[in-house]
């Protein structure tokens, strides 16, 4: 785990549920998660980020898709259209965090989320306001990243293929008949934060890249019955 080029410090390693707690009293954590690549996790986050620091508050984020890095080429556009304009364009705190070397899969999983965990409260400490942006994929930062957010944001595109992802349908007729597996990994994430004395998360699925066209596939995810 290292931070950004503005501090070489590490953070101190630390990993217990008082520590879950006490960044949940510092920093609101919101998280970009959604188990489909391309349904713009990190487009979204990228403009949370500029929006919260137009505003004025303090803003922190990670990126866990540790191998495309989208937002943080983002922001490393950013960051090369400041130098090239001669400054005027703000900058988040950002904390780049790395894959396990460990041999065993318990144990890289382990030592990523004690990662985590260590990164979110060193944020948490300096800023308003913490960003996410995770992968297409289930990985132990992204599971600690599901139980740290106050606040879960779930990109979806107009597709009855994005829409499995947050509950299972029987197209035919619409009918939603269970939760997806994405769906089951969130109501775990709940679980685990209330049982850390953490608020519920609130999540929140946008409708993304709405197309200005009427389409089929629109009209039936407006319909849908999601409770």
């Amino acid at each position: 785990m290292r931070q950004d080029a503005s501090s070489g410090a590490r953070l101190s390693v630390r990993h217990d549920e008082g520590d879950r707690r006490a960044v949940g009293e510092r920093a609101h954590v919101i998280v970009l998660g959604n188990e489909k690549g391309g349904s713009g996790k990190s487009t979204t986050a990228m403009q949370l980020v500029v929006a919260l620091d137009r505003v004025g508050f303090r803003v922190g984020v990670m990126d866990l898709d540790l191998r495309q890095q989208t937002l943080f080429r983002y922001l490393d556009n950013r960051a090369a259209e400041a130098e090239r304009r001669g400054g005027g364009l703000s900058l988040p705190r950002r904390v780049i965090l790395e894959p396990s070397t460990a041999p065993g899969r318990a144990e890289a999983a382990a030592e990523e989320q004690t990662r985590f965990w260590a990164a979110l409260e060193g944020l948490a400490a300096e800023c308003d306001f913490i960003v996410i942006d995770t992968p297409g994929a289930v990985t132990p930062y992204s599971e600690a990243a599901h139980i740290a957010a106050d606040t879960l944001i779930t990109p979806i595109n107009d597709s009855l293929v994005d829409f499995d992802l947050l509950a299972r349908v029987v197209p035919a007729i619409g009918r939603v008949i269970g939760p997806s597996i994405y769906a089951e990994m969130v109501w775990k994430a709940r679980q685990r934060r209330a049982a850390a004395g953490g608020r519920p998360i609130d999540w929140v699925v946008l409708r993304n890249r709405l197309s200005t066209l009427e389409s089929r596939n629109r009209r039936r995810l407006g319909a849908a019955p999601v409770s």
